[in-house]
């Protein structure tokens, strides 16, 4: 394809590579070209195994213990678009039909601080699901001095560190690179207060330099703290555990209706196949309900969880 070739200074024809010579390097991926056969499909990973060339489908399902299940969303996106992204387009048009859960559970993909704020600011919805933790190496570590270590004072803008010294700078806010991170307030500590510390090498990973600490406003800052206090708790991963019905959902779409295979050019029509397939979902899980005076019969269990019981290992039940 053309886009995957450039001329040089002497006005040859040169393949694209991922280096840039010579500012000839590949387009940004939510602009590449993937397929000769649809030039608007867009190619994505997720982590090192998960790819594909084509478009994201966003399920939303209803998961009342006792009431039907039904598919009551779908939105169909570029497949470069951060899934936590989606989120606020999801809860307009859910606010419209009037089909706004009380708490929506998602993955991890759509857990965006500023975006779990806005859902309940807005929409008074509670978003569930696991959200990141303190990116610092510290943290990741278990040694040393992370950044929930440090006391931060919002009314004086100074940040104390462990061993009791208090920040030079404070800036910001500042934008971040990434679609699904806050703004971050930077505190900054000098080199005269970091280098004379005893407990230096705890702290920062460089010799030579000092210490910065980012963190979001105070309203994120709050709402992150006892958003991962209370994911630590057991009535939290009991209610979350419901979510994997969701997972069902999914692999319904994909390995029951083929929805991994866009029949149509284009992402509009794709969004149709997804709709159309929804329908489907839905017809099948209607159609399989038992008439109003039978009492449902409970799923049987799988291989699994039998797997599970014979060992006495819990799982939730959801």
């Amino acid at each position: 394809m053309v886009q995957n070739y450039h001329r040089d200074a002497a006005g040859h024809l040169r393949w694209r590579t991922a280096e840039k010579e010579g500012g000839a390097g590949l387009p940004p991926s939510s602009r590449v070209i993937v397929s000769p056969y649809d030039t608007s499909a867009r190619y994505a990973r997720h982590g090192h195994i998960i790819s594909w060339k084509g478009f994201a489908a966003h399920l939303t399902d209803s998961c009342a213990p006792d009431g039907l299940n039904v598919i009551t969303y779908v939105a169909t996106t570029a497949a470069t678009t951060h899934d936590s992204q989606v989120l606020p387009g999801i809860h307009t048009r859910l606010a419209r039909r009037g089909l706004l859960p009380a708490e929506h559970l998602v993955d991890a993909g759509y857990t965006s601080l500023p975006h779990l704020e806005q859902a309940a600011r807005e929409h008074q919805v509670t978003v569930s699901g696991p959200l990141k933790t303190n990116p610092t190496h510290q943290h990741r570590r278990g040694e040393g001095f992370a950044r929930d270590d440090f006391h931060i004072d919002f009314d004086r803008q100074q940040v104390t560190c462990p061993q009791g010294q208090v920040s030079a700078g404070w800036h910001g806010p500042y934008p971040t690179s990434s679609p699904t991170a806050a703004p971050l307030i930077v505190a900054r500590f000098t080199k005269s207060q970091c280098r004379p510390c005893p407990a230096r090498a705890q702290c920062t990973s460089t010799a030579d330099s000092a210490r910065t600490v980012g963190f979001p406003s105070r309203e994120l800052r709050d709402l992150q703290l006892r958003v991962r206090a209370e994911q630590q708790t057991p009535e939290w991963k009991a209610r979350y555990a419901v979510r994997s019905g969701a997972e069902g959902t999914g692999n319904e779409f994909a390995h029951g209706h083929g929805m991994r295979c866009c029949r149509y050019r284009g992402q509009g029509k794709a969004h149709v196949q997804h709709i159309l397939t929804a329908i489907a979902v839905n017809i099948e899980r209607l159609s399989g309900l038992p008439p109003a005076e039978e009492t449902p019969t409970t799923r049987r269990p799988t291989a699994f969880q039998h797997y599970l019981d014979q060992r006495a290992i819990p799982w939730p039940k959801s």
